[in-house]
């Protein structure tokens, strides 16, 4: 009898065990969160325009993308230099150094499709992430958005597998909000592009 009766008890404990986990609000955050940011993502990803035209840059020295008309715009005041180490593709530094506020651009060229910081290896949920276009490519603007504006990254896809990626530092603390941050960032993207269709 004892036996009987507690394994229905045992059942209804486990049944309501069960439902307090997948309906209270602690229990849903973890588990809801990723799937709800992963369709976002999706969303984004689909919402990137369609290259008018491949535009391969392996191989390409990103130093070579910008001449002395584009640094100009963009305020870089030293000779454009490799990375010494370089993290993932081929690294230009230029920097903004002579007059307060100092700020610094890389331009990096991947061999990844840009669509992989949307919905793919390299895609951060700490980052926050927007589809647009530039010079008519398909584009990923990508920034933290916590704390103070500390650089802005744009990532085009210039051909299947091949992105360019402008990302804009700000080396003086504070000096620069994040959309100016990121305004920097697209027009030497804006600029690099227009470099490499040059070459082409």
């Amino acid at each position: 009898m004892r036996t009987a009766s507690t394994k229905p008890i045992l059942a209804v404990v486990a049944v309501l065990g069960v439902a307090g986990c997948s309906s209270g609000a602690q229990g849903t955050a973890y588990p809801v969160q990723p799937a709800m940011s992963s369709l976002a993502q999706q969303t984004k990803a689909a919402a990137l325009p369609g290259r008018p035209s491949d535009l391969p840059i392996a191989g390409t020295d990103p130093c070579d993308l910008l001449g002395q008309a584009q640094l100009d715009l963009l305020k870089v005041t030293s000779v454009p230099r490799k990375a010494a180490d370089p993290k993932d593709g081929p690294t230009c530094v230029f920097d903004s150094d002579k007059t307060e506020p100092f700020h610094a651009l890389h331009l990096r060229i991947v061999g990844a499709d840009v669509q992989e910081w949307l919905t793919g290896s390299r895609r951060k949920n700490s980052m926050t992430t927007a589809s647009t276009s530039v010079e008519g490519y398909p584009a990923i603007t990508s920034y933290r958005a916590a704390g103070t504006p500390a650089d802005c990254e744009v990532l085009v896809g210039v051909a299947a597998g091949q992105t360019m990626a402008a990302q804009e530092f700000a080396v003086t603390a504070g000096a620069f909000s994040q959309p100016q941050l990121c305004e920097i960032a697209t027009q030497a993207a804006g600029l690099a592009v227009q470099g490499l269709k040059n070459r082409t």
